[in-house]
């Protein structure tokens, strides 16, 4: 169930339905430049907050008293809408379901999917307007019957990584109006238009954890026994972890790993469930934090369609990183991505992505790392 709170509603009248675009606020600057553009182009243009998080952490009333600003600043009407029950059942469920299992998920990937472009399009629809806008940092360009997903212009802020799990229909809906932008001219535009918002920080982490540690939110809801730290080069137990799903690939910080060895630092590289085990190895490029290739599931293709395989590609296993070239081929209903340089702290649960130059392909979830 949606629960409205209505904000500004001046000027609100579905007869502009065709022209009427939502966008998604959050309290933000991007958000917030991105209603201006599209209002300036023509739009009737409502801006939309919503509450995906109902916990004391997460700061949702100061974002909405922020959008509030903004709104009267741009003169459009405002609401909030509660998606929480949806959140929690789409995207936080799962991040729950992943961690037990010894993964680690990317609820930003599910949130984008179920609930800003599957919740808010629903109710922008509702309303009576004709897209959804974001202030995400992409691009989107239709070529003949298919819409595709594209890097934005700054290559620093693009966010297709985010966005690859988008189908056609959503994408048709879709307005990223901060497409052709740089940060630093939507920081320009703000501060030009006197924005309240103008210099705010942007928000990092989830959501849902706030200012929280990771590993002290995760605790009352995963599987928390404790079990031996196995180092992986000499097979000894080298210390203690908490439970193994409150650990990533990757990881440095909180192992609690005394003195000892070469005097590196330790990293996890992989876990084993069933024995409770999590193992680590010491020194930021030690062998065993590289393999050649991974296995992924829930491969989603944002034409709707599989390429021919084998494909040659660009592919991502983190925000930010540096694209790298590999080449995917089909495995059953998962697939197989083999790089052509071995790859460092490959993170199951997270996701691959794939791109033909700027275009995002799509992407699927790393079910397993492949070292042979």
């Amino acid at each position: 169930m949606v629960f409205w709170t209505w904000g500004n509603v001046h000027n609100f009248d579905k007869k502009w339905g065709h022209k009427m675009i939502v966008v998604g606020m959050s309290g933000g600057v991007d958000s917030a430049v991105s209603a201006y553009v599209l209002k300036q182009q023509g739009y009737s243009v409502i801006g939309l907050l919503m509450r995906n998080w109902e916990d004391a952490q997460c700061p949702i009333e100061d974002d909405a008293r922020d959008v509030a600003r903004v709104c009267d600043a741009l003169d459009i009407p405002h609401y909030t809408v509660n998606f929480a029950d949806a959140y929690r059942t789409r995207v936080f469920q799962s991040f729950l379901d992943m961690h037990k299992k010894g993964v680690t998920p990317n609820p930003d990937v599910l949130c984008n999917r179920e609930i800003k472009f599957g919740e808010l399009l629903r109710t922008a629809k509702q309303l009576g307007a004709s897209h959804v806008a974001t202030g995400h940092y992409a691009a989107i360009r239709k070529e003949g019957d298919h819409f595709l997903l594209k890097k934005s212009a700054d290559s620093s802020k693009d966010q297709t990584y985010f966005l690859h799990q988008l189908n056609q229909h959503q994408l048709s809906h879709a307005l990223f109006p901060l497409a052709t932008m740089h940060k630093k001219d939507v920081r320009a535009i703000a501060h030009a238009l006197r924005l309240p918002v103008a210099a705010k920080k942007d928000s990092t982490g989830i959501c849902f954890i706030g200012e929280r540690h990771y590993r002290t939110f995760l605790k009352p809801f995963v599987h928390s026994t404790p079990g031996p730290l196995v180092d992986v080069t000499t097979g000894n137990v080298v210390g203690t972890h908490e439970g193994y799903s409150l650990y990533t690939i990757g990881q440095r910080h909180g192992l609690r790993i005394g003195g000892g060895g070469n005097g590196a630092p330790w990293y996890v590289v992989d876990k084993d469930v069933p024995s409770n085990s999590v193992f680590v190895v010491q020194g930021t490029n030690h062998p065993a934090r590289y393999a050649p290739a991974l296995r992924a599931c829930d491969v989603h293709w944002i034409r709707g369609e599989a390429p021919l395989f084998p494909l040659s590609c660009m592919a991502m296993i983190r925000y930010r990183q540096q694209p790298q070239h590999a080449t995917v081929t089909a495995h059953d209903d998962d697939i197989i991505v083999t790089f052509d340089e071995p790859q460092r702290g490959i993170c199951p649960g997270q996701s691959v992505v794939l791109y033909d130059g700027d275009v995002c392909l799509g992407g699927a979830v790393i079910a397993r790392v492949l070292r042979e």
